[in-house]
């Protein structure tokens, strides 16, 4: 409810979020704020302050009213502090805030998504069955559908997804693995390289897309797709074992191992490092496909870990 002393100018602020255009909507909600502080328009300024990049801003002004009163706040909350990397505290905010709005769309699928981070199947698959066909909450029941070996509804849920909202990263990503899995290489890697752009500087999700190109039979995409990781971060271990592979393939074998050392100096269970040490006691490179072939569906280390399997742990927004 709005004050009819300002109604109008609140009117206005509304058509400016569903224009799309954020900044005329904070610029009018401020001094409306300013006047009367309400959950109403403290929600609207958090989501057009969040679409605007000023996410702090935005988790700041969710007080507790705001999300009690409105269930869409609690969600926008939990998603701030999911991206923010402070898991434990979305999850704790999460779970009190489904006790008030248990049966609210998108603060269930953003809690399915969180539980997915949080690698915990078990609220994931009830929070997304309860999220029903919110776009958010099919990307994630897609993932679990993944993780059971259900290639085809996986891929279903990622269609319907997509078909709601094509800004859409995780169901990008995940059309995308299931895609390799239905051996679609070609528009997998395009797939993974639409959720790669959209995370934007998620490391995971750009070498996952060089790995698809990769799989497709294109290194050279794929090196272009693994450098962008390293500029994001030269620290990431998978990025220099990932180069390591291209290397090997290419017949550049001391280049190969070196990146593969740097890799395993970072982290001693990477898994591309292994792939390419591999590649390269292989002593023939001619066989470099019939080996990818194979780890994608075999385990390749101690840890149990298939291309398959690296690919999707790549694609979760909180790796590294």
């Amino acid at each position: 409810v709005v004050p009819g002393s300002f109604e109008g100018r609140y009117l206005a602020s509304v058509i400016a979020m569903r224009r799309g255009d954020f900044a005329a909507a904070a610029e009018l909600l401020e001094p409306l704020l300013a006047e009367d502080d309400q959950p109403s328009l403290r929600f609207n300024l958090a989501w057009s302050r969040a679409m605007l990049g000023d996410k702090e801003t935005a988790l700041a002004l969710l007080d507790e009213r705001t999300v009690a009163e409105i269930a869409a706040a609690a969600m926008l909350r939990t998603q701030l502090l999911h991206e923010a990397a402070r898991l434990e505290e979305a999850l704790a905010f999460g779970r009190a805030a489904l006790a008030r709005h248990p049966d609210d769309a998108g603060l269930n699928a953003a809690m399915a998504t969180l539980a997915l981070d949080l690698e915990d199947p078990g609220l994931a698959r009830a929070c997304a069955l309860k999220a029903g066909d919110h776009p958010e909450g099919l990307a994630a029941a897609g993932m679990l559908d993944l993780a059971d070996g259900a290639i085809e509804a996986a891929h279903a849920r990622f269609e319907r997804s997509l078909a709601v909202r094509t800004h859409n990263p995780r169901a990008w990503i995940g059309r995308g693995l299931a895609g390799l899995m239905r051996q679609d290489n070609a528009q997998a890697a395009m797939d993974l390289d639409r959720g790669a752009q959209q995370f934007g500087r998620h490391l995971g999700s750009w070498i996952a897309a060089g790995w698809a190109h990769f799989i497709a039979g294109d290194a050279a995409a794929a090196q272009e797709r693994f450098e962008r990781a390293l500029g994001i971060d030269p620290t990431f271990a998978e990025t220099h074992g990932s180069l390591a592979v291209i290397d090997a393939v290419s017949g550049r074998e001391q280049d190969a191992r070196r990146k593969a050392t740097t890799a395993l100096r970072l982290d001693r269970d990477c898994f591309s490092a292994a792939l390419a040490q591999a590649l390269l006691s292989s002593g023939d490179p001619t066989r470099a496909r019939e080996i990818i072939d194979r780890a994608m569906t075999t385990p390749l280390n101690e840890q149990g870990m298939t291309i398959a399997s690296y690919m999707a742990g790549l694609s979760r927004p909180t790796v590294h």
